[in-house]
C-alpha cells in the first residue's frame, strides 16, 4: 500500500471534497480522485460516498480517517525531530490573520523570522472574514475577539491582551471637554472601524471597572485602520484603536490620546490552528517565534504599569 494514498485520502475528508483538497494540495483533481480509488481497491473498501456536489465517508471510511490521520501524525512527529536534530527546517506555512493585523502586528514579524529560517516558505492571507482553517488550507489563524471562542476542533493559543483608546488630532482635541469625563464625547463625529450600528455607541471602562456608554455620531466608518488613522489626523473626529496602531503617530505628535483614563475595550489576541498530534517542523518554529515576539508589538504604545 502506498502512504501517500492515505495521506490523499485524509486531505479529502479534512477539506471536505476533492477540489478543494485538489487546490491546497495544489495537484490536478484527477490524481487525486485515481489515487484514493486505488487505495480503496487495495483495501477492498469503500471509503467515500460520493455525489456531483457532497463527498461524504461511508462508515468504514470514518473509521479509516481517525487511524489514519494518528499514524500520519506520528510520521510528522518523527519527521520534526530529526529535522529539529540536523537543523534542516523546510516547509510551507499558510497565516490567516486581519488586515490590521498584517499591517501592525506581522508586518515586521514575519520578513524577520523568514531572514532567521530560509528553508521556510509563508503565504499570508490578510482578510476581516474569519476563514474555514481545514477547508481553507490555513495552518494557522491569528485573531482578535472580545468574548470566549466557543469550543471547537480548533487548538486556541492565547498571545496577548490588547487595550484600545481613542485618539483624535492635536487641533480636534480642543474642541472636546477639557473635564476628562467620558459624557464630553457625546455626539461627536466618530471614526469607526467596520459597519456601524444604527446608533453608535463609545464603550469606555476605567482604571477601576467603571463603565460609561457614550452615545456618538458616525462620520466615517472603515474597514482598513490606515485610513481612520490618516481622518483622525485630518481633525475629522475621534477614533477608537488598538494602542500599538497609534503609537508612531502620538510619538510624532500628529495624534493625541482622548480620555488617558479610560479604555474603549481590550480584546484577546489568539492564535487557532487545527486540532492534531503531529506538527510540521516549519510550523512549529513558526509558532515558537509568534508566541515569543508577537506579545512584545502587540504591547507598544500600552501604558506602563504603575
Amino acid at each position: 500500500m502506498d502512504l501517500n494514498d492515505a495521506f490523499y485520502f485524509v486531505q479529502v475528508v479534512e477539506k471536505g471534497g476533492f477540489s478543494a483538497a485538489a487546490r491546497s494540495l495544489n495537484i490536478p483533481k484527477s490524481r487525486l480522485s485515481r489515487r484514493v480509488r486505488q487505495l480503496e481497491e487495495d483495501l477492498g473498501v469503500r471509503l467515500l460516498q460520493r455525489t456531483s456536489r457532497i463527498v461524504t465517508t461511508t462508515e468504514i471510511g470514518e473509521d479509516y480517517y481517525r487511524h489514519a490521520q494518528k499514524a500520519l501524525a506520528q510520521f510528522e512527529v518523527a519527521e520534526t525531530a530529526v529535522r529539529r536534530k540536523t537543523n534542516r527546517i523546510e516547509g510551507t506555512v499558510t497565516v490567516s490573520c486581519s488586515v490590521g493585523m498584517a499591517q501592525f502586528g506581522l508586518d515586521q514579524i514575519l520578513p524577520r523570522f523568514l531572514q532567521d529560517n530560509p528553508g521556510v516558505s509563508v503565504v499570508q492571507r490578510a482578510s476581516n472574514r474569519m476563514e474555514d482553517l481545514i477547508k481553507g488550507g490555513i495552518d494557522m489563524a491569528i485573531r482578535g475577539h472580545m468574548d470566549t471562542l466557543p469550543d471547537s476542533s480548533l487548538i486556541q493559543v492565547r498571545l496577548a491582551r490588547v487595550e484600545w483608546h481613542l485618539f483624535c488630532s492635536p487641533d480636534y482635541q480642543s474642541t472636546l471637554d477639557p473635564s476628562n469625563d467620558p459624557a464630553g464625547l457625546a455626539n461627536h463625529p466618530a471614526l469607526v472601524l467596520g459597519k456601524p450600528g444604527a446608533m453608535h455607541q463609545w464603550l469606555l471602562t476605567d482604571r477601576n471597572g467603571q463603565s460609561a456608554s457614550i452615545p456618538c455620531k458616525v462620520r466615517f466608518a472603515s474597514d482598513d485602520m490606515s485610513t481612520l488613522k490618516n481622518a483622525a489626523a485630518l481633525s475629522l473626529g475621534v477614533v477608537a484603536l488598538p494602542c500599538y496602531v497609534c503609537q508612531q503617530e502620538v510619538e510624532a505628535g500628529s495624534l493625541v490620546r482622548v480620555l488617558p483614563g479610560w479604555t474603549a475595550g481590550t480584546p484577546q489576541i489568539s492564535l487557532l490552528m487545527p486540532s492534531r498530534e503531529g506538527l510540521l517542523p516549519a510550523f512549529e518554529v513558526l509558532l515558537d517565534f509568534l508566541k515569543r515576539e508577537l506579545p512584545n508589538v502587540l504591547a507598544s504604545g500600552a501604558p506602563e504599569a504603575t
